[in-house]
């Protein structure tokens, strides 16, 4: 069984890594080739990247989107999409959520990844939906974590009001890399046996966790995983796809993805990289405390800004 590559450099690599801060001017240099690799899909849209845009970067987020799907149209293009949170922080009527993905759609995406943090199916519904309504392929997510409520029956019922609900494929969302080899073996495999449906997973970096774990679940029997370039990997992102490409060459599981082509992209990523430095964490590593704390790798470099900032400010009065 080929395993299906999904690369997050335009995405979540930068989310996690330097604070979403990557500008379209550094991606479309790099688009034809990423979009000749033969990915599953490239993410490059959503999460925190509509906001740091507008907010941040002084950049249209809609133009993005249309400037990368012209730059990249045999890849799909894929994004992260907070259920009826959209791209904002609180709850939108569900005329919003259907507007704003048929505008989506209608400037190039194709694959929506949707969850909701509190693993509530009520929350993904209205935009599962739309997404499918409007001819794109519809991701509900399995927002992974431990406690002493979250058990395996947890998210086999999560899968199962999933796929009543109506969806594509199913993501298992990592986003803290807490997720143990074994425990991804288990999951993994308890779905595909219950449920005739495409599974994918998306690990962090963070507690050195990830790659085992994506290698387990390979075994496992999940379809489709994501990973970053090497250069813009590892620390609070994401497992190198070069890395995991090499790992599965010449077993069943074989990407199909040609590891030579890969290294032009990791080389400008290096370069480009350089750039953003002043918004990189500081971790050089991994950190075993998030299995602890279980904070997602993409929002560890945006709290040192501000925090930063504010030890600099004068003391008032």
């Amino acid at each position: 069984m080929t395993v299906a590559i999904t690369d997050v450099v335009l995405r979540d690599a930068h989310q996690s890594l330097f604070a979403t801060r990557l500008r379209l001017d550094d991606m479309l240099p790099v688009a034809a080739q990423l979009d000749d690799v033969g990915y599953r899909s490239l993410e490059c849209w959503g999460g925190a990247t509509f906001d740091a845009c507008i907010r941040f970067l002084g950049e249209d987020p809609w133009v993005r989107l249309r400037e990368l799907k012209k730059a990249m149209p045999k890849t799909p293009l894929q994004m992260l999409l907070r259920g009826q949170n959209l791209l904002g922080y609180r709850h939108y009527a569900d005329d919003v959520v259907e507007r704003f993905v048929e505008r989506a759609v209608k400037n190039g995406m194709d694959v929506f990844r949707v969850f909701d943090a509190m693993n509530d199916p009520r929350n993904m519904q209205a935009a599962l939906q739309a997404v499918r309504r409007h001819g794109a392929h519809a991701q509900g997510t399995l927002s992974y974590t431990t406690s002493p409520a979250h058990t395996l029956q947890t998210w086999l019922d999560l899968t199962e009001q999933l796929l009543e609900t109506g969806v594509d494929s199913v993501a298992i969302k990592d986003m803290s890399g807490i997720l143990t080899p074994h425990a991804a073996f288990e999951l993994v495999s308890e779905i595909k046996k219950r449920y005739d449906v495409t599974l994918h997973l998306h690990c962090h970096a963070t507690t050195g966790m990830a790659e085992m774990a994506l290698l387990k679940a390979i075994e496992a029997g999940v379809d489709g995983v994501d990973t970053a370039i090497s250069s813009m990997s590892g620390t609070y992102g994401h497992p190198a796809t070069e890395a995991l490409v090499a790992t599965l060459a010449g077993t069943q599981y074989d990407t199909g993805l040609n590891i030579h082509r890969l290294e032009s992209i990791a080389a400008y990523f290096r370069e480009v990289r350089k750039k953003y430095h002043a918004f990189e964490g500081q971790l050089k590593g991994t950190d075993s405390r998030i299995l602890v704390a279980q904070v997602p790798g993409g929002m560890l470099t945006k709290p040192r800004k501000p925090a930063e900032a504010a030890e600099r400010r004068p003391p008032s009065g």
